[in-house]
């Protein structure tokens, strides 16, 4: 506990010097703090910023994006992935409209109840907007206080993060909260990096940290085994006619859940199965205008991708038919999906 208590001294003049200028650091209102916290989860900060002005042109206010069609939030998202997120944000939206008379919750369990807000993110608001103690704790921070004081548990061990985040507590300093959880993510962000040797010669904690002392900066945190990604094979079938071409809608639960695709099957059809399938449809297909295999990875789950694309004849009513403009402002492709897109 004694090095938490060195961390504000040590970290603001640092914080201070070396900030990077952010667009979500120059207003820091509930509702842009929140959005911004939300989008830098699993995504770097260079990809998101041009999302995040985006998504703040379109929908500026709470009231705006709970008014916003499911569809308009999707496409603002698209490309961002994890798209739970973005219906998190939504939900969360419509309940700070009808419970909290549109204003944000200022207090930490009001807002860690809102839907896709966990502890960390309740943290970084608190802290971040109304200058309460509040710890934001996660994987930037957990390897930062690791390092720090080469603890030994594995970063998913559930007792490592509430107790960094009560040992973080007890050393808030008041009236700086918010510059301090900022000033902790900074230094795992831009210093004390993963997957490769940390920056220890320009960081502010060089002389208190023990990993550094022993040599052993890359060795935390430990990490438990990986489970190895399932892996599943299929045929996307992308079906025109004429400048349209064929999407249907995924299911409302699990993986991409809601958002648009072509239509496909699983494993690798050969181009006259494909023929086949499309024919069974209801469409007229003439013979294949190419085959491109493609991979998409997702955390738990990799997908080995054929695309088969058919000039067809006739519409399906059971599809969707979008034509360029839609694919451009209408339609949320996902990634995956899209790198089938001409």
């Amino acid at each position: 506990m004694a090095l938490y208590q060195e961390l504000p001294t040590l970290l603001l003049p640092w914080y201070e010097q070396n900030r990077r200028a952010l667009p979500w650091r120059e207003n820091t209102e509930p509702y842009r703090v929140w959005l911004s916290e939300i989008m830098l989860q699993q995504t770097r900060v260079e990809a998101v910023k041009g999302y995040y002005a985006r998504f703040l042109q379109a929908l500026p206010t709470i009231e705006a994006l709970a008014q916003a069609s499911e569809e308009q939030c999707h496409k603002l998202w698209e490309g961002l992935g994890y798209y739970s997120r973005v219906r998190n944000l939504q939900n969360a939206a419509k309940t700070i409209m009808e419970q909290h008379n549109g204003k944000f919750p200022t207090t930490y369990d009001e807002i860690r109840a809102l839907p896709g807000i966990g502890d960390y993110t309740a943290g970084a608001i608190c802290s971040i907007c109304y200058n309460q103690p509040t710890p934001a704790v996660d994987g930037n921070v957990i390897r930062v206080l690791t390092r720090l004081s080469a603890d030994p548990r594995p970063k998913t061990d559930p007792t490592l993060r509430k107790e960094l985040t009560e040992n973080l507590r007890e050393v808030y300093p008041v009236g700086k909260c918010g510059l301090f959880t900022q000033a902790l993510m900074e230094l795992g962000a831009t210093v004390c990096l993963p997957n490769g040797a940390p920056h220890c010669d320009s960081c502010p904690l060089r002389e208190i940290c023990l990993a550094r002392k022993l040599g052993q900066q890359e060795k935390y945190p430990v990490s438990s085994a990986k489970k190895p990604r399932r892996v599943e094979d299929m045929t996307l079938l992308i079906c025109r006619v004429g400048e349209e071409v064929a999407l249907q809608k995924r299911p409302n639960k699990g993986l991409l859940a809601g958002l648009w695709e072509y239509p496909h099957m699983e494993g690798f059809l050969t181009a006259e199965k494909a023929i086949t399938l499309a024919e069974s449809w209801g469409l007229k297909p003439l013979s294949p205008v190419k085959i491109v295999e493609k991979t998409h990875i997702f955390t738990h789950v990799q997908w080995n991708m054929r695309g088969i694309y058919l000039e067809c004849s006739q519409k399906s009513p059971q599809f969707t038919w979008a034509d360029p403009q839609g694919l451009e402002e209408i339609y949320a492709l996902p990634t995956a999906f899209r790198q089938f897109s001409e």
